[in-house]
């Protein structure tokens, strides 16, 4: 008999309401786009959906299921990693925003 999936707690609802963020899905846009020195033109805004968001915060956490985010500590801290980080890039963009007049995430 197989054991039964973890349970998701705190981290794995965060992470779920994460990757429903459009803002989270705009950052991963642009975080591929710097990363691999592509072009608005190749890989557009809005481009990432939600189970992409998915898709790569388990991969970036080493991860299967986000419900192994309360279970696994590096898993949790390499999540709590991504979503600081989202979080600086949200702040920095708000304020880049706000001098030039752009609407922004």
């Amino acid at each position: 008999m197989t054991e039964p999936s973890p349970k998701g707690g705190r981290l794995a609802r965060q992470a779920a309401m994460l990757c429903q963020n459009p803002a989270f899905r705009l950052y991963l846009d642009r975080r591929k786009r710097h990363k691999l020195g592509m072009t608005e033109a190749a890989l557009p805004d809005g481009t990432h959906s939600e189970q992409d968001a998915r898709d790569w915060l388990c991969a970036a956490c080493g991860i299967h299921s986000r419900a192994e985010l309360d279970h696994s500590l590096e898993a949790g801290r390499t999540f709590v990693r991504v979503r600081t980080r989202f979080n600086q890039w949200g702040a920095r963009n708000r304020v880049t925003n706000q001098r030039t007049g752009n609407k922004g995430p």
